[in-house]
């Protein structure tokens, strides 16, 4: 098993992907803490602990162990809980997979301050309130010789990377977080620590509930013995070998997942064309190079209706 003897906190794991990635990381060994509110795919609602709590019966029902948590990842103070309730149940913690999210789409010209906020407090600082205290954790364990092998999963999206119409709150957080893996691998390499997003597209609350357009390309109910293309197990893989000492040099990488378990590696900004001379830019002058450059073609944009396609 890859996870044996490692324990994992995976957040917004009560339902979607984060469920698949704790049944499978703990099919595979892990001990789990289960972070879910059990609210709405916004973020409404009366917290409730059962969505969480089902799953760890699922988990022990299978033989593993789990514990739930129902604390907030947009809390500094909460976040630092989530850690302490692995630290409290299991005695230490190796593997932070942070994915809970919520959406809240609107177009920029219709997009008021709370739907900006609330996606911001849940999908960006939430991220970072879980790095950083399980950075802070894994770098002291570290200065005392144990060697915990931290192991830090983003959830990302092509909403960020490609850019989705009506999802500017969602996407920045998104594109966001995937140069955060990139900085925490930089910055916690030397605590033997590794960090590296996903950019996942599956059947989920954030992509049926919320987006009805994408439900109805992702299809309805799978038939039995159907292999299901969008169904979110297809992202566990991944990141349970993400979460894996067979990982150990797999550095501040982004990889997409997507229909019938895909898996593209990604690379993020980069140079592919050029203008230069020794001297500042007359703008008339300057202009008609780029134009020449764009339409060599070579900064032809992907794009999210293209990852829904049939022919990736």
């Amino acid at each position: 098993m890859l996870l044996e003897g490692k324990v994992a906190i995976i957040t917004g794991a009560g339902r979607g992907i984060g469920r698949e990635e704790a049944l499978l990381m703990a099919k595979h060994g892990a001990k789990i803490v289960v972070n879910d509110l059990g609210a709405h795919f916004d973020g409404s609602g009366a917290p409730t602990g059962s969505p969480a709590q089902d799953v760890v019966s699922e988990i022990k029902k299978m033989g593993g162990d789990a514990v739930a948590n129902g604390e907030s990842v947009t809390d500094f103070k909460g976040a630092k809980r989530i850690l302490q309730c692995a630290l409290d149940t299991f005695g230490k913690a190796n593997i932070l997979v942070n994915n809970a999210g919520i959406l809240r789409d609107r177009m920029i010209f219709n997009m008021d301050e709370e739907s900006w906020d609330a996606v911001v407090a849940v999908h960006l600082k939430g991220t970072f309130n879980m790095s950083h205290h399980l950075s802070a954790y894994w770098r002291e364990e570290h200065k005392k010789g144990n060697l915990l092998n931290g192991r830090v999963i983003n959830t990302a999206s092509d909403a960020g990377l490609l850019g989705n119409v009506g999802q500017s709150n969602y996407g920045a957080c998104k594109a966001a977080v995937a140069a955060m893996a990139i900085i925490v691998d930089a910055e916690m390499r030397r605590y033997g620590v590794t960090a590296n997003a996903i950019a996942p597209l599956a059947r989920t609350r954030l992509t049926t509930d919320a987006t009805p357009s994408t439900a109805g390309l992702m299809g309805g109910d799978v038939k039995e013995g159907q292999f299901d293309v969008w169904g979110p197990q297809n992202v566990a893989p991944l990141v349970t070998w993400l979460a894996s000492d067979d990982a150990a040099d797999v550095h501040g990488e982004v990889f997409r997942v997507r229909r019938g378990g895909t898996v593209f590696l990604l690379k993020g900004w980069h140079t592919a064309g050029k203008v230069r001379q020794q001297a500042t830019w007359e703008p008339e002058k300057l202009g008609p190079l780029l134009k020449a450059e764009l339409a060599k073609g070579i900064t032809k944009k992907e794009n999210m209706a293209e990852m829904m396609g049939e022919g990736l």
